[in-house]
């Protein structure tokens, strides 16, 4: 029972874990701002990876950590899942820091100087920013899970470690019953050599080695 609870735990804690690394690296690739007035048909707009260029390293550091929980137990988890909760940290703050005035006002300046507009009027576009910080917030949960609980799920080391034991275990069988048909062939071995010098002796000794011992 405990097993299965830890089994079960193990992939819901997968799922949510992914989702927000997912949620990240989708929010970093979409707008974020949207250029407002006359001039907007010809202005660039940033995406939130343009604002924060920390959310999409972060988004693939947590999915990389995920493979690395599963792949550790013990203190090498949990270390795993405290780098996983920095990583949704990370994420929290980039996107937070990324709709900042000062930050989206000179990213626009930057990379529309060449087109001739300076002092874009712009609004954020909110949907991509709360997906963004939902997807740090999954992770960031995800990594104090790992810390937490994580050293009773099981893993892909627990697993080959248990395939290893029973097949050492088959291996063990099979050099016993090896053994013991050795052991059986050495023994009628030396029946043979037995009977066949009784049946030597009998024949020094001028008896008829195929009459019972009654009739001798």
């Amino acid at each position: 029972m405990a097993s299965d609870n830890g089994r079960r735990e193990l992939w819901a804690w997968l799922g949510l874990t992914v989702l927000g690394s997912c949620l990240v690296l989708l929010a970093a690739g979409r707008g974020w701002v949207r250029v407002l007035g006359g001039q907007a048909a010809d202005a660039v707009a940033p995406t939130g990876g343009d604002l924060s260029p920390v959310l999409t390293p972060l988004g693939l550091a947590g999915l990389a950590g995920v493979v690395a929980v599963l792949a550790t137990k013990g203190a090498g988890r949990r270390v795993v899942g405290a780098l996983v909760a920095l990583c949704g940290a990370g994420a929290a703050a980039g996107t937070w820091s990324a709709l900042a005035s000062a930050t989206v006002t000179g990213w626009l300046r930057e990379h529309n100087a060449m087109r001739a507009m300076a002092g874009l009027p712009w609004e954020p576009v909110p949907a991509w920013p709360v997906v963004a910080g939902l997807g740090a917030f999954l992770l960031l949960a995800g990594g104090v899970l790992a810390v937490v609980r994580g050293g009773r799920w099981t893993g892909m080391s627990g697993r080959y470690e248990r395939a290893a034991a029973t097949s050492g275990d088959g291996t063990g069988d099979r050099a016993d019953d090896r053994a013991d048909d050795r052991g059986g062939a050495v023994a009628a071995s030396a029946r043979r050599a037995h009977d066949d010098r009784e049946l030597w002796d009998a024949l020094d000794r001028g008896d008829d080695p195929t009459e019972s011992p009654d009739r001798r």
